[in-house]
């Protein structure tokens, strides 16, 4: 992730959220009662693939179009509404967007860019931390997992969502480094350590946050989460090809093609906010892996300037701070939409992060390499 200026509302934005969400479920932020108040699991749709609105203003539609504008328009969609996801569709989408796909929902189409699919899969918590260890990663599988503020407010992440009356929550795929348990409530409950000297590099300085959530949200990574798919191919062997023309990532072990997705890599002009013209594209090349980590909260400027994004998963860096990752804050793959970073789906990042070398443990939670040693070579090409 490229660093970009930013207003606070853009903070939102890059952690998956936005304004406009008060007509789906009205907060009072601005008191700390309710920011360390411990909150369960909600209610999410019975759906074996639920939809999460990732924008503020998304339209539910009756025909899987936005042409005719507002004709075909059924309500107005707040940032993180569930809807229950039967199928995609071949839409028709104008206004320069490549993409064409549509959800179907019961109540109507929403555009599949802005819909995150996510599933609901509570996990069984563990109620003390392994024996021998410091804390553990746990990855959430359920659309999102409310969470509970202990301490001092200290990041922007957190001031804006107050500022912005949107409570704080972790998404689908996202992984984070837990250090305690409590069962004090009437339920276990995770402590997430976002300290700026832990697992994720916190906020990008010294300082840092706590938040509880409910174990149930997150499944408790093991050893088989990280382990390398193909242990026993030549690493030489293993090269990556990303194109930037056609927004794809193949995996090659050899000339045999093992792995395929789409990707959303950096726009390649745009307007910043004082309203000059910045290229943010991923550049070409032979680019090489040089540091791998499990989570990572992507954090630079200021709070006026800058972008705020914690836990984002699976991150591997593959020149200076370009990294292919997960993105759980939209469903746009398959045209440019990042600053210079290669967004996958928090599953298929995953999959890239345990194929690709070097190998990376739990307990370690990360490796770098400097040239001329390096990991995975990636094979950047447009035409």
């Amino acid at each position: 992730m490229a660093k970009r200026n930013l207003s606070r509302r853009d903070f939102l934005k890059l952690a998956g959220v936005g304004l406009g969400t008060l007509a789906f479920r009205p907060l009072k932020l601005s008191g700390l009662e309710y920011l360390a108040t411990p909150k369960r699991l909600a209610q999410f749709p019975e759906s074996e693939i639920i939809g999460r609105v990732t924008d503020p203003g998304v339209f539910l539609r009756s025909k899987p179009t936005n042409a005719g504008g507002l004709d075909n328009v059924v309500k107005n969609l707040a940032a993180d509404t569930l809807l229950p996801w039967n199928q995609e569709v071949v839409g028709s989408v104008i206004g320069g967007l490549s993409n064409q796909k549509y959800v179907e929902t019961p109540e109507g189409y929403v555009y599949g860019s802005v819909l995150q699919p996510t599933r609901n899969k509570p996990n069984t918590p563990i109620t003390e931390i392994p024996a021998g260890k410091n804390g553990f990663w746990a990855e959430v599988t359920v659309p999102y997992v409310d969470l509970a503020h202990e301490g001092s407010i200290a990041s922007p992440w957190l001031t804006d969502h107050i500022t912005y009356n949107f409570p704080p929550r972790l998404y689908y795929g996202q992984v984070v480094w837990m250090d305690d348990i409590r069962t004090s409530n009437g339920f276990v409950e995770y402590r997430w350590n976002e300290d700026g000297n832990g697992r994720g590099y916190g906020y990008g300085g010294s300082y840092g946050e706590y938040f509880w959530g409910d174990g149930a949200g997150f499944k408790v990574l093991t050893d088989e989460d990280v382990s390398t798919i193909s242990p026993d191919v030549d690493p030489e062997e293993k090269t990556m090809t990303l194109n930037l023309d056609y927004q794809t990532l193949s995996c090659y072990e050899g000339k045999h093609e093992v792995f395929y997705c789409q990707v959303s890599t950096g726009v390649k002009y745009t307007l910043d906010y004082s309203g000059e013209e910045v290229d943010y594209s991923t550049p070409p090349g032979t680019l090489m892996t040089h540091w791998k980590i499990i989570s990572k909260n992507m954090t630079a400027g200021d709070a006026t300037s800058g972008y705020s994004t914690p836990a984002v998963p699976w991150c591997v860096y593959i020149q200076g701070g370009i990294a292919i990752h997960g993105a759980f804050w939209h469903n746009a793959f398959g045209e440019p939409r990042s600053h210079g970073c290669v967004n996958v789906t928090p599953e298929d990042a995953k999959w890239i992060f345990r194929w690709s070398m070097p190998y990376v443990s739990l307990d370690a939670g990360e490796e770098r390499r400097n040239l001329p040693d390096h990991g995975t070579i990636v094979n950047s090409i447009k035409a």
